[in-house]
């Protein structure tokens, strides 16, 4: 079993929605983010992971939480397992003139197809069963605002 590092992002409207995305590979929502390159540090990942995935420049960022343990287990649909180290970010990026007239898509036009669609969505609208299965913990953590730096 291999341990995988990732860096992802809360980004926030300023209606307080949270920036989903919904991934190509699996199909299912998460926050953007990512596995760490080698050399890169935690930060470098996350704000890499965020342009590649939604073409947003983070500007500002602070360290939320970090997820690691038995929650943290998954196995790849190519029946991989991996236990991830999940450092999340709450980022500031600039909005204006990116949300589509929905109000609610990011306009982003994503060249390595990683992202099907990017939605901000409150979070009582978001629905559990539809993010990733490693994602949820973070999505239950949020609803019931838990407020630890370190969780398993």
């Amino acid at each position: 079993m291999r341990i995988l590092v990732t860096g992802g992002a809360i980004i926030q409207d300023n209606e307080g929605r949270i920036l989903l995305q919904r991934r190509s590979d699996y199909g299912d929502w998460g926050l953007p983010g990512g596995g760490m390159n080698a050399g890169e540090s935690i930060e470098e990942t996350m704000i890499r992971e965020v342009f590649e995935e939604t073409g947003l420049e983070v500007s500002q960022y602070e360290l939320y939480t970090v997820y690691s343990g038995s929650r943290m287990k998954y196995t790849y649909p190519d029946g991989n397992k991996v236990v991830f180290v999940m450092f999340i970010f709450n980022a500031k990026v600039d909005l204006e003139g990116k949300i589509a007239e929905d109000n609610r898509t990011l306009i982003y036009t994503d060249h390595n197809q990683e992202s099907l669609k990017l939605e901000f969505k409150s979070i009582e609208e978001i629905n559990i069963e539809d993010i990733s299965t490693v994602q949820r913990p973070v999505f239950e953590d949020l609803k019931r605002e838990v407020r630890t730096l370190l969780r398993t």
